[in-house]
């Protein structure tokens, strides 16, 4: 007999004892009569409209074996959303080299100074790039417009890199080696945990971003070493954390058929 949800064969029953009729509670309930008429011999038998416990398919795979198949569900990636992630990572290389040439532009040849001028063109090229729709018409254009914003900020950084060169040259090589390591540690941490496993972390770090930023206005005029130090090393927990949460969240999107690796 076709099983019958538990409400429907309780619905059933009462129209029978009710005195409608077989057929009457068959069109009711939408099944055929004869599912009907068991569903009352069953009741008259065992007092119960359930159905008796059924064993099912014998299991053909061990817990173990299970939670090794979900678990790999989880970490599977499409072939789409694979090739999505080296668009992402390599427009992400793209800007790093174009935003080298913006520092050296300033540093080496001083044809564009750092300031209110790089500013302005990498806020600009960003609300371009923002304006600027997704699609495959536009995909070299809006990948030029990137690669200006990294270009202007490259330059924006040129002054501190005076500043470091000043002081040590070799900070500078040792920052990037660190920052690579971190960043590609963090990154291959996150592609190889399961799916949406740190997408909880988005509330704490927007949390810790408020935090940071409350900081730095209260130190602005309080002028603490230990707060500097403080607002320094959180930043660098939360920045490691977004590491997390922002590849994550690149997979899901992609999974879900948002392939702008440039926005």
């Amino acid at each position: 007999m076709p099983r019958v949800p538990a409400h429907l064969s309780e619905r059933a029953l009462g129209m029978l004892q009710g005195g409608m009729r077989t057929a009457d509670v068959a069109r009711a309930i939408n099944c055929h009569v004869r599912t009907v008429r068991r569903l009352r011999q069953r009741y008259r038998e065992t007092g119960r409209t359930a159905d008796h416990p059924r064993s099912g398919r014998p299991r053909v795979t061990t817990p173990a074996q299970d939670r090794y198949i979900r678990i790999s569900h989880l970490r599977d990636r499409s072939r789409s959303t694979q090739q999505h992630l080296k668009n992402v990572y390599s427009s992400l290389t793209i800007c790093m080299l174009v935003a080298g040439v913006g520092a050296y532009v300033h540093v080496f040849t001083r044809l564009l100074q750092g300031g209110l001028l790089s500013f302005l063109g990498s806020i600009g090229m960003m609300i371009w790039l923002a304006m600027t729709p997704h699609s495959l018409e536009t995909e070299k254009k809006r990948l030029a417009i990137l690669c200006g914003f990294a270009f202007f900020t490259g330059v924006g950084l040129g002054p501190a890199m005076d500043f470091v060169i000043s002081v040590n040259p070799s900070i500078i090589v040792t920052a990037f080696l660190g920052t690579s390591v971190i960043f590609a540690c963090f990154t291959l941490s996150a592609l190889y945990a399961q799916r949406r496993s740190y997408l909880f972390l988005g509330g704490t770090l927007m949390s810790g971003l408020s935090i940071l930023l409350l900081l730095s206005m209260f130190n602005m005029f309080y002028g603490s070493v230990m707060l500097f130090k403080a607002h320094m090393y959180l930043g660098l927990l939360v920045m490691c954390g977004f590491v997390l949460f922002d590849t994550q969240l690149i997979i899901e999107k992609a999974e879900m058929g948002d392939k702008d690796y440039i926005w």
